[in-house]
């Protein structure tokens, strides 16, 4: 049964397009504030790394130009392509939904210079179909480009695992993702299909007027997450021997990665969204159903990441529970938005502090 908000034809009014000082204009232009800030900060930073030669951060990058060629290839293999496909599959789901032209339209822009209300699509259409549209679009952009990422990584650490694998693995990332924070910024309130590739497929509906303000803090947290990477990608390089590099990263990204879609996917299809949690978005809730699927699928990823490795031992299959719990509960408490960063960072110290004081 779709759950539905009753609201008035003055509350829609007032409701529909923030302005001024309503919270969630405010919420939205801080969001945008911050991760520009942070991005210019971050940048500089990368400038000042590269004209003093410093070969810690940004170690394996140069301004050259198959650099330059290694960023478009990133763009449109990670952005756009992928981007057009599942705009193109959310289009299709929100038809089934019963969105008309219009509405698919509003869908997929800014919605920051339009009315735009949640209550009022969900009083006309089911709730659940909304929440479904939502999740393969967000979810199936973000569980492809996550898994073909890991899978590079885990092939080439198996292939050649060099020592410095690690931290040159991080540094790359991190320009990759300072690159892609650049983009997401210039495109906050672009509309048209532009704005669609690039927001449309992970912006959900049920956000509201703050979806995009969702996905920019999303990426922007997720960059910060590879910032950090970094020097702690030097420790685990430090605690760890060379041929378990796979399996700790997998533990790290894999876990979180396989915890985030569980959660979304089970509750969207089969949860009651009874539980209210604070986060940027017109309608921030969780289910049980969602909790427990997101700590089953990471306990089954971890247990088989290590019985691939060969290390099917009482001390890691302890570290596979409890970072299977780490999910479950970060995941839960996190405000929606902040997720991905705090599984993922909660993991990272995890693994550090299991090499560094178990192994």
């Amino acid at each position: 049964m779709s759950q539905t908000f009753e609201v008035t034809a003055d509350e829609q009014a007032a409701r529909a397009k923030p302005v001024g000082d309503d919270p969630r204009a405010v919420t939205a232009r801080r969001i945008f504030r911050g991760a520009l800030i942070f991005n210019t900060a971050l940048t500089v930073f990368w400038l000042v790394s590269w004209a003093t030669d410093s070969r810690f951060f940004f170690a394996e990058y140069r301004i050259t130009r198959a650099a330059l060629l290694n960023i478009g290839v990133t763009v449109v293999g990670f952005y756009v392509l992928p981007g057009l496909f599942w705009w193109g599959i959310k289009s299709v789901l929100l038809r089934w939904v019963g969105f008309d032209k219009a509405e698919r339209r509003d869908a997929f822009s800014s919605r920051m210079d339009r009315p735009y209300d949640v209550g009022v699509l969900t009083s006309k259409y089911s709730e659940r179909k909304i929440r479904i549209a939502d999740m393969v679009g967000r979810r199936g952009r973000f569980a492809l480009l996550a898994f073909a990422g890991l899978y590079f990584l885990y092939t080439e650490v198996l292939k050649n695992p060099k020592p410095d694998f690690a931290t040159a693995f991080a540094t790359n990332n991190l320009f990759e993702g300072v690159v892609g924070s650049w983009i997401f910024l210039g495109l906050f309130h672009v509309n048209g299909w532009v704005g669609a590739i690039f927001y449309g497929p992970q912006t959900r509906v049920m956000d509201g007027y703050l979806g995009r303000a969702n996905c920019l803090l999303i990426t922007t947290l997720w960059t910060a997450f590879k910032f950090i990477l970094v020097p702690l990608s030097l420790q685990l390089a430090a605690v760890y021997p060379r041929e378990q590099f796979a399996v700790v990263f997998g533990l790290i990204w894999l876990s979180y990665i396989t915890t985030d879609a569980f959660a979304e996917i089970f509750g969207s299809l089969f949860g009651r969204q009874s539980i209210k949690v604070w986060g940027v978005g017109d309608v921030n809730r969780k289910s049980v159903v969602g909790v427990v699927a997101g700590f089953a699928g990471a306990l089954a990823v971890n247990l088989a990441l290590i019985g691939a490795n060969g290390l099917m031992l009482g001390p890691w299959i302890g570290l596979a529970v409890v970072i299977a719990l780490s999910n479950c509960l970060v995941e839960l408490y996190s405000p929606r938005g902040t997720d991905d960063f705090t599984m993922a960072t909660a993991n990272a110290l995890l693994c550090l502090a299991f090499g560094a004081w178990v192994l």
